[in-house]
């Protein structure tokens, strides 16, 4: 089995994802040690709405973000991935404007928009114009070097991405992180890079074993409350490692549509399967939901897996599957001999819209 031989997945990933992955903790500390040099005006703390401003794998963090800390969270928080603001961005709006490489078309002209309104905005990147409009107009600013990412692909970028919003939501007071939980963020990635790791035999790593039942299916993720962003970053990862159809859903929501869906098409039967996390932090009533999910699914003869994540904390739980879908989508590439940086689509999109 190609997952047990490193050698044969290295040649088949020729922009080193791999690397990335093994790398998740040292973007982390990474990103700590900027977060050093990152201040805030104190005006910044008088606000009544988020905004955040992303596309893909430089939003998705703001989906864990907003999920994560869904009981905590004391004001709204809205995500756009689109070119424009909302209509209620005033001086009195945190606006995060986040991007990978400094350069994402909407979020450059959504951030004009924003200074227009004269909300309170701080950026997150590497670079590009988006640096040199936080430069120009004296925004806070956490500027992190990708050197921790070798493959360049945002999506594995996340702990740059991710923690860095969560540190900078942290320094503005909308978030409590204690130093203690702060420091488990890489001992906890790197615990579980040691479980889903390339190193651990397939018998014994959870990720291979799911990626080999996955394949040749499209995959529906289903997860719940503080996992709901782990899942969608899950879902976004098999699109674009493994080149693969997969979405996400969300219990209770799933319960009141999608499982009249199962019936047809009578393929549904041979094409799909669903990866359910679950965990036991979830409300009760939606545990209880996970598992008669589980029933109407099995009654519909479609393909599922479920996996309980083992962490005590729901943010240990979200880190862990941050990892494990990390995971799964690589050697879900890997099983289907392709290399898992490479987005064709993706690429010839952008070069048709810039004509």
């Amino acid at each position: 089995m190609i997952l047990d031989e490193i050698n044969k997945i290295k040649k088949l990933d020729s922009k080193n994802m791999l690397g990335s992955l093994q790398l998740l903790s040292h973007q982390v500390e990474e990103i700590l040690e900027a977060e050093k040099n990152f201040k805030i005006p104190a005006s910044y703390k008088k606000i009544d709405r988020i905004l955040v401003l992303g596309m893909g794998g430089s939003a998705i963090g703001s989906h864990l973000f907003k999920t994560l800390f869904f009981n905590e969270l004391k004001v709204p928080v809205e995500i756009v991935n689109g070119y424009d603001v909302s209509g209620f961005v005033n001086n009195k709006t945190l606006v995060l404007a986040s991007s990978y490489s400094g350069s994402t078309e909407e979020v450059l002209n959504s951030i004009k928009q924003a200074s227009a309104k004269k909300a309170k905005i701080m950026v997150i990147c590497s670079g590009g114009k988006l640096k040199v409009f936080a430069k120009k107009n004296n925004l806070p600013i956490l500027i992190y070097t990708t050197n921790n990412n070798p493959c360049g692909s945002p999506r594995m970028g996340l702990g740059y991405s991710i923690v860095g919003q969560l540190v900078m939501f942290a320094k503005v007071g909308v978030i409590k992180l204690s130093n203690k939980q702060i420091k488990d963020i890489a001992i906890t990635l790197i615990k579980y890079e040691a479980l889903f790791g390339v190193e651990r035999l397939m018998k014994d790593n959870p990720a291979k074993l799911i990626a080999r039942n996955l394949l040749n299916k499209k995959v529906l993720y289903v997860g719940a409350e503080h996992l709901s962003g782990s899942v969608h970053i899950a879902s976004n990862q098999m699109n674009e490692n493994a080149k693969r159809f997969a979405t996400y859903f969300l219990i209770p929501e799933l319960n009141h549509h999608l499982l009249e869906g199962m019936i047809y098409p009578a393929s549904n039967k041979t094409d799909l399967i669903f990866l359910l996390i679950e965990s036991r932090l979830y409300n009760k009533k939606v545990q209880k939901r996970f598992n008669i999910t589980t029933d109407v699914l099995n009654k519909n003869k479609i393909s599922n897996i479920l996996y309980t994540v083992a962490e005590k904390t729901k943010l240990g739980q979200v880190l862990e599957v941050l990892v494990l879908g990390s995971y799964v989508s690589y050697y879900s590439a890997i099983l289907q001999n392709i290399d898992p940086t490479a987005i064709p689509y993706v690429d010839f999109f952008k070069s048709q819209l810039s004509k």
